[in-house]
């Protein structure tokens, strides 16, 4: 066989190789200083030395060219050879815009672009303006003049967005067949609903939910936003690769990494992260992954992450540059949450994001929590730190830890640390809460000591009451089979400000029945569910009311300090808590409250093993509004809702006028009603005359028919003739004259 007969492809497709130019390696260093001869040796060591600091790269200086003119000065320009074009890559993108001191901003460019930029054109010609499309609101739920809310449902391959109506059945806004691939997720305000595909992610906004922006991460599983909605998160468990293709905004740099920040508004790669502290088999990854990995202070000035058992990594934006140039290193770390800002504080951002306030005119701390366990002969330790000065503002040492769970109250101004205990001999575990008042001096803390395990805990909106559900089993964890659920019992405390403590205030618990395992707080506070989920054949949900037997009487006759003492004296007694009803919606594994606190619902996910597939809508008093039975069901979420924009003062305006705006809303509850049941009635009267003009249509084709075959008149349809005439109704309409005046106005 001759050599021309030999198929080589597949050696040549094995072995085969890209040709990387040298000059890929080489890349222009503009805006360095200007030097003469005698100082040209300390720039390139100044040089080499901030190239090993901020890009990681080791240069020489016999690696880098300077061009000189006649007399031997620098013309601020040098060529950079790297070792490979990997490192031209990182050099560029450290270097770039670094400012090497107060006057001097070097700007690199890979040499491979000279000629792009010696080809340019000498006369300038303005590019095409783009006719400006003006875009939806992204807000415009927000004018719904009757405050509906919206709630997303997937179901089957359908996603749909709904206005809830009080009256029943919800009004399709938006609906789609496929517009998910995986799952859907609201941003935290409620600006953007996120949509999950193979080739990366897709937000949609505005009225008729066009799509604002997408990022191309392949493969990707978890997604997160950050606090003011400007940053996402996004996690895939395939390895980033480098750029294929002119879409991909991934680099070299970028390969093997799993996490990516993006800028939502102008959709860029703010960058790409590797994971930390799992396993490098990816089946065993996908089972220890825990989300969220990066964590967002509430301001958005920073977002961290720990790494277990080293340290927790704080990031700034927008440069996504470490905080001090260097983790917090804390042995045997776990876990880390940040404090919520309070009322005050978040009035203060909004006005400088809105232009209210001067840039940088309120400053203030961020505060996180973290944990460490015992190690060595070193105890357990909670720990409060601000950020980003690095302060330790209190620590608690804690003894014979199993684990600790991190509970901010909303505003920040309590925390309580809920620490699993075990006895010396390990068998016996039971509950401590170490809860931290903020605004006090010296951080005080308080510590509860409960004899059975905690099964749930939540702190109440806005409020300074927390409930938690205990159990005494010792087995609740892992249950044996065909046990049941473990019996619970539910408590709530509140901080009594007369004894300067966080007192018990009422118990709920029914040694026969209450199985509770799950506590949601309305977003207003005052109202919570209690909720069996993740049973087979207990599906109790208990609505309560922690002000129920209130007095109201008039507020407006009543001073503040009257009411406070009012308001105390019933927090310390526990009177107006009561259990409004019970109910037991079949196949419930999952609850969620509006944002506006009036309705919560029920669901049953086909993800989560639901025996009975659909939702149910409560209101906040468990009355059922609406409920269906939906095949193939798998999520429920109400679209959040973004701040208020009214002031502190204006909030108590329209609460000292409620009863006002009230019947203004009753009236037009009224007025609903009434063109309900005349819409019921017309809707009825009209499908009796239809069914009337039918049948006698139906009557009179039939006797026709007999007539054309000779048959005489059946005597039931004549019957039935007379009797629809029989049944006939007038309606007549009389005026009647009762008193005339004529009145001559002179």
């Amino acid at each position: 066989m001759a050599d021309g007969d030999i198929d080589y492809s597949d050696l040549e497709q094995q072995f085969h190789t890209e040709y990387v130019s040298p000059l890929d390696s080489v890349v222009i260093l503009d805006g360095a200083p200007v030097v003469g001869a005698d100082k040209s040796d300390r720039l390139l060591k100044a040089l080499t030395k901030t190239a090993a600091k901020e890009a990681g790269v080791s240069i020489s200086p016999e690696q880098i060219e300077m061009p000189t003119d006649e007399s031997g000065q620098s013309k601020g320009f040098m060529f950079i050879s790297l070792a490979n074009p990997t490192e031209a890559q990182a050099f560029q993108r450290a270097m770039h815009g670094h400012a090497f001191d107060k006057r001097h901003t070097f700007s690199v460019i890979p040499f491979t672009d000279v000629d792009s930029y010696a080809n340019l054109d000498e006369e300038y010609a303005e590019p095409a303006q783009e006719e400006w499309a003006p875009r939806e609101h992204f807000r415009a739920w927000l004018a719904d003049p009757a405050g509906r809310d919206q709630i997303a449902l997937y179901r089957g391959d359908d996603l749909s967005v709904e206005w809830a109506n009080k009256a029943g059945a919800s009004e399709t806004a938006h609906q789609r067949t496929k517009w998910t691939d995986l799952f859907t997720q609201w941003s935290p305000q409620g600006t953007y609903l996120a949509t999950m595909h193979l080739q990366g992610v897709a937000l949609w906004g505005g009225k008729s939910f066009d799509r604002i922006n997408r990022f191309a991460h392949p493969e990707v599983k978890l997604i997160d936003f950050s606090s003011y909605e400007r940053y996402l998160v996004t996690w895939s468990p395939r390895p980033i690769e480098p750029a294929t293709g002119p879409m991909s905004p991934f680099t070299d740099e970028d390969a093997g990494n799993h996490l990516a920040v993006w800028d939502i508004v102008t959709g860029a790669l703010v960058r790409t992260f590797p994971m930390v502290g799992v396993s490098n088999d990816p089946n065993e990854a996908n089972k220890r992954i825990v989300w969220p990995m990066f964590k967002w202070s509430p301001d958005e000035k920073y977002v961290a992450r720990v790494t277990p058992g080293q340290q927790i990594s704080v990031y700034e934006t927008p440069s996504m540059a470490m905080l001090g140039k260097k983790s917090i290193k804390i042995d045997g770390v776990v876990d880390f949450e940040w404090a919520p800002m309070n009322d005050k504080e978040r009035e203060a951002l909004e006005a400088e994001r809105n232009g209210l306030a001067k840039p940088g005119s309120t400053v203030r701390e961020n505060k996180i929590a973290f944990w460490t366990p015992e190690i060595a002969n070193q105890p357990a330790r909670v720990s409060l730190m601000n950020l980003p000065s690095r302060t330790i503002i209190r620590s608690k040492n804690l003894f014979n830890v199993h684990d600790c769970k991190i509970h901010w109250q909303s505003n920040g101004d309590y925390l309580c640390v809920k620490v699993d205990r075990h006895t010396k001999t390990g068998k016996t575990k039971y509950t401590n809460l170490e809860l931290f008042r903020l605004r006090e001096k010296d951080c005080p803390v308080q510590v509860v000591e409960l004899k059975d395990a905690v099964v749930a805990f939540a702190w109440e909106p806005q409020g300074s009451r927390f409930g938690l559900i205990t159990t005494a089993d010792p087995n609740y964890s892992n249950p044996a089979p065909g046990t049941g659920m473990p019996k619970t019992a539910l408590t709530f405390y509140a901080y009594d400000q007369r004894k300067g403590d966080f007192l018990p205030l009422k118990t709920f618990a029914d040694a026969n029945q209450r199985t509770s395992n799950n506590l949601f707080w309305s977003p207003k506070g005052r109202h919570v569910v209690a909720a069996t989920l993740g049973s087979t054949s207990k599906f109790d949900v208990d609505f309560f009311d922690l002000d129920l037997d209130r007095p109201e009487g008039n507020q407006q006759d009543q001073s503040a300090q009257q009411q406070q003492q009012q308001q105390q004296q019933q927090q310390s007694t526990g009177d107006a808590i009561r259990l409004v009803v019970s109910r037991e919606p079949f196949g419930t594994t999952d609850i969620e409250w509006d944002p506006s606190g009036r309705y919560v619902a029920t669901y049953g996910s086909t993800w989560m093993g639901s025996l009975e597939a659909g939702f149910a809508i409560w209101d906040f008093k468990g009355e059922n509004i609406q409920e269906a039975k939906v095949d193939k069901f798998k999520q429920l979420l109400w679209r959040p809702r973004p701040p208020t924009l009214l002031s502190r003062e204006q909030q108590r305006a329209v609460r000292k006028n409620l009863r006002e705006y009230s019947r203004q809303f009753e009236e037009q509850d009224e007025l609903d009603a009434a063109n309900e049941n005349s819409e019921l009635v017309e809707r009825r009267q009209r499908l009796l005359d239809e069914w009337n003009a039918w049948r006698s249509e139906c009557l009179a084709a039939l006797e026709q028919r007999r007539n054309e075959l000779g048959r005489p008149p059946k005597a039931s349809l004549v019957k039935a003739a007379e009797g629809l005439k029989e049944e006939e109704e007038v309606e007549e309409i009389v005026e009647e004259v009762i008193e005339e005046k004529t009145e001559i106005v002179g």
